[in-house]
C-alpha cells in the first residue's frame, strides 16, 4: 500500500511531481500518478487534510471502498484477517499455512470460492501493512529466534603475523525472554555463519519452531516476496537438521525482526562502548570479553519489569525444541595436492599428510572446526583441528620420513646448494630461515618462494635484497617479496632476468642501437648510389 499521506504533503506541501515523489518513494510513478488523480476528483477530501486521518482512511474517502478489497475479485470469499493476525501473534508453532487451510475447509463446506495460498499470503501482507498504526507483533513463547549482524565491527591484531582483522558481531535474542546471544566472527562464510546458529541454540538449550533471519547471503538467495524465499542451500539443510523453519524479514523492514534490532542497539549503545577501548589479539579474547558483559546483561533485572531475562528464559526454555543428538556440520570439499614438503594447503593455511601421499591428490572435507583429509579413494588419511590463522602450520612428525632432511627432493641442503649460486647473503637468509620454525619442513615453501624471485629478477638484485633484510634483522619472504622490486628498479636492467627475453630472440638477427642512426645510413645510401653509378659506366 502506497503511503498516501506522505504522497499528498510532498505533492501539495513541496510542490513535487509524481515522478519525484515516485523517484524518492522507490515506487511505481503511475501508481503515484492514479493517486493524485483519484484524490484531485474526491470530493470528500482535500488538502491540508484532516487530523488525525490514516492512510486507510484516504483510501476510503479517495476509492471509496475497503482499500483491501480494491481490484479483488467479489465472488472469492475474504478471510478474516483480523483474525489470522490474532492467531499468529497469540498462538505458539502458528503458521499461515494452517490458517489458509482452514479457510479453505471453511469455504468448501459453504460452496465459496477462495484464494490460493499465495494469494492468502499476499492479501494477509497488505492488510498488516494497511493497518501497521495499530499492528503489534506479540512474542509467543518458544515460538521464534532472531538472528542478525550488528553494525559496529571492531579490529583484532593478529599475534601472528601483526595484521589488522576485522570482528563482526553475530546477534541472536529469543524475543518472549528477551535473551540475547553474540559472538565475534573474522569470517562470516557459511561455515562460521552454521557455527554461530549452532552456538546461539546450545545457548538458548533448545530450538524454537522459527529462525528469523536478515536477506544476508548466508542466509537468503533471493527474497522477492517473501511469501516463497529462497535460502541458501547450507543453512536450508541446518534447519532441517535442528526441526525448525527459516523465516527471513521482508526487504527493508526490520520491524519484522525488531527483536533482534532492539538486541543491537542494545549491544551498540552499551556493551560496545566499553569493548571499544581495549586492544584485542585473539578471537578467543574479544568473545571471553563479549560473554562476561552479556552475562551481566542476561542476569540484570528488567526496567519495567520484575525480573531479568534469565528469569524469563528459565520458563521458555521449556517451550523449545530439543537441541539434535549431534549439531549440525558445514562441509567444505576441495581436492589438494601433498607438495614435497608433505603438507597440504587449504584456506590460507598447512596441514601434514602421510608420506605415503607425497605429491599425489587427496580429498578435503572440512567443518568450521575441524579439517578432514580422505585418499581419493575414500579412506580416511587424518583428521586436523582446523587453523585459526592465516599461514598458520599444523604438521604431525609421524607423517615425515624418519630421514625427511636428505629423503624428499626438498630438503634443507638443496636449498643451501641453490642458494650458494646466488651469492652468501642469499645463503645466509636461507639458513636463517631453515631454523625459524620448530620442523624445518615447515620452512620450505618460504626458502622456494625466495629463490624463485631470480625467474624474474636478476641474482644481483636478490642478493642486494637479502642483504638488507639481514642488515634489518627482517628475514621473511614478505619483506623480500616487498623491498625486491625497488632494488631491481635501481639497479636498472642489470636488476632482472633477461634470460626470457634472450630465449625468446634466439634466431633471430638483433640490431645493433647505432645502426640506426641519421648519419650513418644518409653514408650508406650515398655508398650504395656510387656502387650503382660505377656499375653502369661499366
Amino acid at each position: 500500500m502506497l503511503d498516501y499521506k506522505d504522497i499528498i504533503t510532498k505533492h501539495y506541501a513541496l510542490g513535487m511531481s509524481g515522478m519525484a515523489i515516485a523517484k524518492s518513494l522507490n515506487v511505481s510513478p503511475s501508481g503515484v500518478n492514479d493517486f493524485l488523480r483519484a484524490f484531485k476528483a474526491c470530493d470528500k477530501l482535500g488538502y491540508p487534510l484532516p487530523q488525525g486521518i490514516t492512510n486507510y482512511g484516504i483510501a476510503q474517502s479517495v476509492y471509496r471502498k475497503n482499500p483491501a478489497t480494491a481490484g479483488r475479485d467479489l465472488s472469492f470469499e475474504q478471510p478474516d484477517y483480523a483474525s489470522v493476525e490474532k492467531d499468529m501473534s497469540s498462538r505458539k508453532n502458528m503458521t499461515l499455512k494452517v490458517l489458509w487451510n482452514r479457510y479453505v475447509k471453511q469455504c468448501r463446506d459453504g460452496n465459496l470460492k477462495f484464494y490460493s495460498y499465495r494469494q492468502f499470503c499476499e492479501n494477509y501482507t497488505k492488510w498488516c501493512e494497511e493497518n501497521k498504526e495499530t499492528l503489534h507483533f506479540n512474542a509467543v513463547i518458544g515460538q521464534k529466534m532472531e538472528v542478525d549482524f550488528a553494525g559496529k565491527t571492531f579490529q583484532m591484531v593478529d599475534h601472528l603475523t601483526g595484521e589488522l582483522l576485522e570482528i563482526v558481531v553475530f546477534v541472536a535474542v529469543l524475543p518472549y525472554s528477551q535473551l540475547i546471544y553474540a559472538e565475534g566472527m573474522v569470517s562470516t562464510k557459511e561455515p562460521q555463519w552454521i557455527a554461530v546458529n549452532n552456538n546461539a541454540l546450545r545457548y538458548f538449550g533448545g530450538v524454537p519452531a522459527l529462525v528469523v533471519c536478515d536477506n544476508c547471503k548466508q542466509a537468503v538467495i533471493a527474497n522477492k516476496d517473501w511469501i516463497a524465499p529462497e535460502l541458501n542451500k547450507d543453512y536450508g539443510e541446518w534447519a532441517e537438521h535442528n526441526h525448525t523453519v527459516i523465516l527471513p524479514a521482508k526487504v527493508r523492514k526490520p520491524r519484522y525482526k525488531s527483536s533482534v534490532e532492539n538486541a543491537v542497539g542494545i549491544l551498540e549503545k552499551g556493551i560496545f562502548h566499553d569493548m571499544e577501548e581495549m586492544d584485542y589479539f585473539s578471537l578467543e579474547q574479544f568473545n571471553r570479553d563479549l560473554w562476561k558483559h552479556l552475562e551481566k546483561l542476561n542476569s540484570a533485572p528488567f526496567t519495567k519489569k520484575p525480573h531479568s531475562r534469565l528469569y524469563y528464559w528459565e520458563e521458555e526454555r521449556q517451550e523449545l525444541i530439543p537441541l539434535p543428538a549431534a549439531p549440525y556440520e558445514y562441509m567444505e570439499r576441495r581436492m589438494a595436492k601433498v607438495s614435497s614438503d608433505y603438507h597440504i594447503r587449504f584456506d590460507n593455511a598447512y596441514y601434514s599428510v602421510d608420506k605415503a601421499y607425497l605429491h599425489k591428490e587427496v580429498l578435503v572435507r572440512a567443518s568450521a572446526t575441524t579439517v578432514k583429509i580422505f585418499s581419493k579413494e575414500g579412506l580416511p588419511i587424518c583428521q586436523w583441528a582446523r587453523a585459526t590463522a592465516k599461514g598458520q602450520w599444523l604438521t604431525d612428525p609421524n607423517h615425515l620420513p624418519a630421514n625427511y632432511r636428505e629423503a624428499s627432493e626438498w630438503n634443507g641442503t638443496y636449498f643451501i646448494q641453490k642458494a650458494m649460486t646466488v651469492g652468501p647473503n642469499t645463503e645466509a637468509v636461507i639458513r636463517r630461515i631453515l631454523t625459524s620454525r620448530k620442523l624445518e619442513v615447515q620452512t620450505y615453501r618460504m626458502c622456494q618462494g625466495v629463490l624463485s624471485f631470480t625467474r624474474k629478477y636478476s641474482r644481483k638484485a636478490l642478493e642486494e635484497a637479502c642483504k638488507q633484510a639481514l642488515s634489518l634483522g627482517k628475514v621473511t619472504y614478505t619483506f623480500l617479496k616487498n623491498t625486491i622490486p625497488m632494488v631491481a628498479e635501481e639497479l636498472g636492467v642489470s636488476g632482472y632476468n633477461t634470460s626470457q627475453n634472450e630465449t625468446r630472440n634466439k634466431g633471430a638477427f638483433v640490431m645493433d642501437a647505432t645502426s640506426m642512426d641519421l648519419e650513418r645510413l644518409l653514408s650508406r645510401s650515398q655508398s650504395l648510389a656510387q656502387a650503382k653509378k660505377k656499375d653502369g659506366d661499366r
